[in-house]
């Protein structure tokens, strides 16, 4: 087999695409495909210089592409990643659940358990179905006060 530009081209998308599987993140996809749409330039002669100003520039098109427009078709609605901890929580009302395993007390935010201590008293074991409000985090410890209204979140 003659290695020829164009074949390693697909060969490097071709390892960009199984390395995809790992992350999930649609970066190594979309670099995958500006391979492939590289090497056609490879196919059609272009030097090296140009296949690489091509890389360049279906990288810097598809990877937005990518990122900001495919990628959030695979996330669950209401579930804003990356902003638990930022204080968007602040004040909203959780219930609190027990973990099966240690029979913890705590509350899920963004779909992760964390582990609840009560602002004006301390206590970190609350009965399951309490309503707490959210004040702040601690470390991976979620500060709560005790609720007054009756809605749950």
């Amino acid at each position: 087999m003659d290695w020829n530009p164009a074949l390693i081209w697909v060969a490097i998308a071709l390892l960009l695409g199984l390395a995809e599987l790992s992350s999930g993140g649609l970066v190594l996809l979309a670099l995958a495909a500006a391979a492939v749409l590289t090497s056609a330039l490879a196919a059609l002669g272009l030097s090296l210089p140009w296949q690489l100003l091509g890389m360049g520039v279906f990288s810097g098109l598809l990877v937005p592409l990518a990122v900001m427009v495919i990628r959030p078709w695979f996330s669950p609605r209401g579930v804003a990643y990356g902003t638990t901890g930022t204080g968007v929580e602040k004040g909203h009302t959780y219930t609190t659940l027990r973990r099966d395993f240690d029979g913890a007390s705590g509350v899920k935010v963004n779909g992760d358990f964390y582990r609840l201590r009560v602002d004006e008293t301390g206590e970190t074991d609350l009965p399951e179905g309490t309503l707490v409000v959210f004040k702040q985090f601690d470390g991976t410890t979620a500060i709560v006060s005790h609720c007054q209204k009756h809605q749950k979140k």
